[in-house]
């Protein structure tokens, strides 16, 4: 599964969901159905969901977490590239403001991952790095940042 997708779909959509911890792991999404809602819509169900994975063990959020890079893995390549451009069209109607506190959403949770979830998402992204072609890590590198 391309590295372009999995970032896109996961930044965009329930990433949110996955920093933060149920006490018992919520229904993963599925993502056709999730396309389909408002964003008003989604930034109330990913809220609920985060209120439920606050709450659940450790080892109930890795499983959401795993659940849903499955469901992503199962999509279709139709499928993904539907599911990308409605998300790209969503980032790029959001406005410059709302884009940063998305960023900034996003950085507090991942520093407020533990050391250990933190390397683990780190391995799971090594992961999928090995599963692209050389031209595929070549076309990402042109995309990524310069830090």
């Amino acid at each position: 599964m391309p590295v372009r997708l999995f970032r896109r779909v996961l930044c965009a959509l329930p990433l949110a969901l996955l920093g933060a911890g149920a006490q018992t792991a919520p229904a993963v999404p599925e993502l056709q159905d999730w396309s389909r809602l408002s964003p008003a819509q989604q930034a109330e169900r990913r809220e609920d969901i985060r209120r439920q994975l606050q709450d659940a063990s450790p080892a109930e959020r890795q499983l959401f977490r795993q659940k849903l890079r499955e469901r992503l893995e199962q999509l279709s390549p139709a499928e993904r590239e539907t599911l990308i451009d409605a998300t790209r069209q969503r980032w790029q109607s959001l406005s410059p403001e709302q884009r940063e506190a998305l960023a900034a959403e996003r950085r507090a949770r991942l520093q407020a991952m533990t050391p250990q979830e933190r390397r683990q998402l780190l391995q799971q992204r090594r992961a999928m790095l090995q599963k692209l072609t050389p031209e595929e890590r070549a076309a990402l590198r042109e995309k990524l940042p310069l830090r």
